[in-house]
């Protein structure tokens, strides 16, 4: 079991990793400054970002990997200003997706598509907060002005946030595929294929 501990070259790799899933998810997060555009995001971001994870989960197929990976970013966004609740829903879901990964030995592409489908769902929890922590999800996004925050009470709701949990399945699942067909060598090497 010792070679499946995760290494200092791991955590290395799960730092860059992370740094290249940040920039992705920011980009594709501008989309949000249009409020109706953030129902769409966690699929959106699900479909760009499948190639990284994919990748990350074919370098570092070892226990842990894709939940400290995970972690990383919702941790920032809290120091940035978001809610603790963002990270207690992130934890939830990675820890769901590295179960998931287990079950395939973390070398099953089909259990590492699942668990990125999952994963992808973390996201989710930044709208979550509108309904979770709704006074301070207010004050935060309040810089964007009230008809913005306005916007975003009427569009976040239980019903619609079912849609975009669906949504970020459904984006996790095309995600991978497209991370599966960019990175064909890789996986093969790694035995995933």
């Amino acid at each position: 079991m010792k070679e499946n501990r995760l290494k200092i070259k791991d955590l290395v790799t799960i730092g860059v990793f992370a740094v290249i899933y940040f920039v992705v998810m920011f980009s594709v997060g501008m989309i949000g400054l249009i409020p109706i555009m953030f129902l769409v995001y966690p699929t959106i971001l699900g479909i760009v970002s499948g190639t990284i994870v994919m990748l990350f989960m074919a370098k570092v197929q070892k226990p842990w990997a894709l939940l400290i990976f995970g972690i990383l970013t919702p941790f920032f966004m809290m120091v940035e200003g978001h809610t603790y609740m963002l990270v207690l829903h992130a934890f939830v879901v990675m820890l769901i997706a590295e179960l998931i990964r287990r079950i395939g030995n973390y070398n099953s592409f089909k259990y590492n598509m699942l668990s990125f489908a999952i994963f992808n769902t973390w996201i989710c929890g930044s709208l979550m907060q509108m309904l979770w922590a709704r006074e301070k999800y207010i004050e935060m996004t309040m810089m964007m002005g009230q008809e913005y925050v306005d916007a975003l009470v009427k569009l976040v709701t239980y019903p619609h946030m079912a849609l975009v949990y669906t949504g970020a399945i459904v984006g996790g699942v095309i995600g991978a595929f497209i991370g599966k067909a960019l990175l064909k060598k890789h996986f093969m090497k790694a035995g995933i294929v």
